[in-house]
């Protein structure tokens, strides 16, 4: 974004480049990064670039060129992401496969693997944390780096890092990455999304200002739908519109919350990159072909997501001591519903025992879309699942569970079935 000119590095082999050449006399490439115009800027947001589609376009190389939707199969199927190829056609995350295949019917559907990605964004965030101890995940595929300090510890600048950080992951890994570099949160997070894919964006505070000035106030950090219509109520359409007035006037019109809306719309974010940020939930979800009335298929569909959650909280060494369920009616309308204070648990069977008390509650003869399952209230493994006075048998418990693990990771998630999941359906087709 910068219009300075200085010393640049090639972003694809490298050389430090002079003058104002359009492309590397190296490589011939025209991304490279100015270095001068990034000096004091030490706040990233790497964010990688259609991930789940890449990572099976690396996987499979037949798909390299071809439009790819990663999403649920059949006819209430939802688009989860779709390579940069679909979205010429108009796809795009969150949408219903029908209509994206009605938009691309030459995609390539394939189902999401979250246990693969979720090896894949280990691995990015292994080299991430080469760089900075200070990384703050978000997601499997996105997080937040300072690397305030990086030029002793690196040799090198910020921007050279995350330069030749993003063409290892490339080399190494076999996906590309979109960085955003500011001295902030707010606007890095912003600047990743400039020029997707495989982009690089320098975003200072006296630039941002007025690229901010003609957006939306619903680009603001914690703005969602409902908190853009009230602002907009109130004649806060853009975020130009909260630049022209002071921060008291902030705080009067828009309450507790105004001083911080304001002062992002002045590109100020004071939040920390915190690696100590904490995954809240952990679940699994299904939407339904068609509605499912019968308790006993809804009870085994839990039980599914009930082993998928905790094999989840085993990968990342978690326990969770809650549990919510959600139900989508045919109507879209959610229901959830939780049970808290249990003792911290990493087993399928306890997890279960506690959703389907939550799901048997539930009126008999009701229609669902959607079933999900989410262990909340999560904490470290360590202490979890252990015996105590009134329950001596969890050994035995934990043991078998560990076998199921082991034999599912050797032979597949379909290797072992629990003996509710070979019960016949009730429901009439």
């Amino acid at each position: 974004m910068s219009a300075s000119v200085g010393n640049r590095l090639c972003r694809d082999c490298l050389v430090p480049q002079s003058g104002e050449a359009a492309r590397c006399p190296s490589c011939g490439s025209p991304r490279s990064v100015d270095l001068e115009a990034s000096a004091g800027l030490h706040i990233a947001h790497v964010d990688c670039d259609a991930f789940y589609a890449s990572v099976e376009k690396r996987d499979n190389p037949e798909l390299r060129d071809r439009p790819v939707i990663v999403g649920g199969l059949g006819a209430r199927g939802v688009v989860s992401t779709c390579c940069y190829v679909a979205r010429t056609f108009g796809v795009r995350s969150a949408m219903p496969m029908a209509r994206a295949l009605a938009l691309c019917p030459a995609a390539v559907v394939v189902a999401p693997d979250m246990g693969k990605y979720a090896r894949v964004g280990r691995e990015i965030r292994v080299l991430m944390q080469q760089l900075t101890p200070l990384v703050e995940p978000l997601s499997i595929d996105e997080a937040f780096l300072d690397l305030t300090g990086c030029d002793g510890s690196n040799g090198m600048g910020a921007a050279e890092t995350l330069v030749r950080f993003a063409r290892g992951v490339e080399s190494e890994i076999g996906v590309t990455v979109s960085v955003g570099l500011s001295d902030c949160k707010f606007l890095a997070k912003l600047a990743s999304d400039r020029d997707k894919p495989r982009g690089f964006v320098l975003l200072r505070r006296e630039e941002a200002k007025a690229w901010l000035a003609p957006q939306s106030v619903g680009r603001l950090w914690g703005v969602g739908r409902a908190g853009q219509e009230r602002l907009e109520r109130l004649g806060f359409r853009l975020i130009g519109d909260l630049q022209r007035i002071d921060e008291w006037t902030a705080a009067s019109s828009l309450g507790e919350d105004g001083r911080r809306l304001w002062r992002l719309a002045q590109g100020v974010d004071d939040r920390r990159v915190s690696p100590d940020r904490k995954t809240k939930s952990i679940s699994s979800e299904t939407t339904f072909d068609s509605d499912v009335v019968d308790k006993e298929e809804l009870t085994r569909v839990l039980l599914g997501h009930c082993d998928r959650v905790a094999a989840r909280l085993r990968r990342e060494g978690l326990a969770a001591g809650g549990v919510t369920l959600k139900l989508r009616l045919p109507d879209f309308s959610l229901r959830t519903r939780s049970r808290t204070g249990m003792r911290p648990t990493q087993l399928a069977p306890r997890l279960f025992a506690a959703a389907r008390t939550l799901l048997d509650a539930q009126p008999n003869g009701t229609s669902y879309r959607l079933l999900g399952v989410a262990g909340t209230d999560l904490a470290p493994a360590e202490g979890a699942d252990e015996d105590d006075l009134v329950d001596r048998d969890t050994a035995r418990e934990k043991s078998r569970e560990a076998a199921i693990a082991s034999l599912r990771d050797k032979f597949g998630a379909g290797s072992v079935q629990r003996g509710l999941a070979f019960r016949q359906s009730s429901r009439k087709t």
